[in-house]
C-alpha cells in the first residue's frame, strides 16, 4: 500500500539535483567526473558580504525575522531596483524569502487555481514545471529552437493564450539556454500582452548581474506591464551566496500581501544573519562583480570554440549566465561505442559513462533536442571536459 500522497507521487524530482547526486557518488567510487550539471557558481562569497555577516552575528541579530525580511533589507532592495531596473518599489511591495525558489513557489501558491493555464516559453528552468503543476496550475510550453535563440516570438506568445491563461513564467538571461531578451525583444511580448490585462507575468531575473550583452531591461519596465509583472531575484548566483538562501520579489501590493500570508505559515521569515549580508550585497554597486562577469564571458567562448570542433552539435552564443544548452539531436538513433543513442537523456548518461562528464538533458527544461552544460568550473577542468566528449563522440 502507498501511504504518501498523490501530489508528492506526481511529483518529479529535480533532473538537475539528480544528476548531481549522481556524480557525487561516482566520484565517492573514486571516478574521476567532471560535473557540469550544477547551476552554482564557482566563486567564493565577496569579503565584504562575509564582513556584513560577522558583523551581523557580533551585533546580535539571532531572533526570529518579520515574515517578508528586515525592513532596512527591503528599502535597499527598492534602491536596488530603481538604480538597475528603473522600477519604483516601496517596502511593501517586497517580500524577502528563502532563496528565488520560495519567492516562486509563494507566487503560484497564492496566484493559480487548479486548471489555470501558466505559459512557459521552453526551455525553462526545471522548477517552474513543478512547482505550478503543485498548484494546480497546467504548464503550456511554448518550443523555441537553437535556430530562434531559444526566444518565444509574438506570435507564439498569442497563439498559446487562452481563456485560461492566468500567468507567463520566463527568465532573463535564461536558464538553461543563456538567452538574454533584448528591450525591443520584451516590448514585442508586451504589445501581445496588453490586450489580455489578467494574464500576470513572472519575470526571474536572478543571473541579471551575470550579462554579456552590455544592457538589461526588465519586462515590468515596459510601458504597462509594471502593475502586473512580479519580478523574482535573489543574491545566489551573481554574489555566489547560494547557500546564503536568500531571494526576494517586487509585486504588486496585493500578491506581497498574500506572499507574506502564505511564507506565514511555512517557514516564516529568512535568516537573519543572511539577510543583513544581502543588505551590503544589495547595496553595491555591480561594477564589484565585473571580475567574475568576465571570467564567466571568457569561459563561454572557450567552450563555444571547443565544442564548434564537435560534429553534429549546434549551438546559439549565450548572452547571460554560465550555461550552454547545445542541440544534440544530430545523435539520435545513431550508436556510440555499443551505446544507442535514443534522446538527449541516453546522450548524458553516455557521456557520463564514457567520459565521466556530468551534464543535464534538456528534456527537464522542456527541450527533448538539447543538453545543459554548466560553465561555472576551472577554464582547465572545461577544456578537459570537452575534450573528453569530443573523444566520446568521436
Amino acid at each position: 500500500m502507498n501511504f504518501l500522497s498523490d501530489r508528492i507521487n506526481n511529483l518529479s524530482t529535480s533532473q538537475t539535483l539528480a544528476m548531481a547526486a549522481k556524480a557525487r557518488e561516482l566520484k565517492a567510487q573514486g571516478k574521476d567526473i567532471i560535473s557540469l550539471s550544477l547551476g552554482e557558481p564557482d566563486f567564493n562569497t565577496p569579503d565584504f558580504i562575509k564582513e556584513a555577516a560577522k558583523k551581523a552575528i557580533d551585533e546580535n541579530y539571532s531572533t526570529y525575522t518579520p515574515v517578508d525580511g528586515y525592513v532596512e533589507l527591503k528599502e535597499a532592495i527598492c534602491k536596488k531596483f530603481k538604480r538597475d531596473n528603473n522600477l519604483e518599489y516601496t517596502p511593501a511591495n517586497i517580500v524577502v524569502s528563502t532563496g528565488a525558489k520560495q519567492s516562486l513557489y509563494n507566487i503560484a501558491q497564492v496566484m493559480i487555481n487548479p486548471g489555470d493555464e501558466v505559459i512557459l516559453p521552453a526551455p525553462y528552468w526545471v522548477s517552474y514545471y513543478e512547482i505550478i503543476k503543485l498548484s494546480g496550475g497546467i504548464p503550456i510550453e511554448v518550443p523555441t529552437s537553437v535556430e530562434s535563440d531559444f526566444k518565444m516570438t509574438p506570435e507564439q506568445l498569442e497563439a498559446a493564450i487562452t481563456p485560461k491563461t492566468k500567468m507567463m513564467w520566463f527568465s532573463s538571461p535564461c536558464n538553461p539556454s543563456g538567452s538574454v531578451y533584448n528591450q525591443e525583444e520584451l516590448t514585442a511580448l508586451a504589445k501581445v500582452l496588453e490586450k489580455y490585462p489578467n494574464i500576470f507575468i513572472v519575470s526571474d531575473e536572478i543571473y541579471e548581474h551575470i550579462n554579456f550583452s552590455g544592457t538589461f531591461c526588465s519586462i515590468a519596465s515596459i510601458p504597462g506591464m509594471f502593475d502586473r509583472t512580479i519580478t523574482v531575484n535573489g543574491v545566489a548566483k551573481a554574489f555566489a551566496m547560494t547557500g546564503w538562501r536568500i531571494g526576494y520579489i517586487g509585486a504588486p501590493e496585493f500578491i506581497a500581501k498574500a506572499c507574506t500570508k502564505m511564507q506565514g505559515q511555512v517557514t516564516s521569515g529568512a535568516n537573519s544573519i543572511a539577510q543583513r549580508a544581502t543588505i551590503a550585497a544589495v547595496e553595491a554597486d555591480p561594477s564589484v562583480l565585473n571580475n567574475m562577469v568576465s571570467a564567466f564571458k571568457n569561459r563561454r567562448d572557450l567552450v563555444i570554440s571547443l565544442m564548434k570542433d564537435i560534429p553534429g552539435i549546434k549551438l546559439n552564443v549565450p548572452e547571460g549566465a554560465f550555461y550552454v544548452f547545445p542541440d544534440v539531436s544530430y545523435y539520435f538513433g545513431k550508436t556510440l561505442k555499443g551505446t544507442t543513442i535514443n534522446n538527449a537523456e541516453d546522450f548524458s548518461m553516455y557521456l557520463l559513462a564514457e567520459a565521466n562528464v556530468a551534464t543535464v538533458t534538456g528534456d527537464a527544461f522542456g527541450n527533448p533536442n538539447c543538453l545543459r552544460l554548466s560553465y561555472a568550473a576551472s577554464e582547465e577542468q572545461l577544456t578537459e571536459a570537452i575534450r573528453r566528449i569530443k573523444v566520446a563522440l568521436t
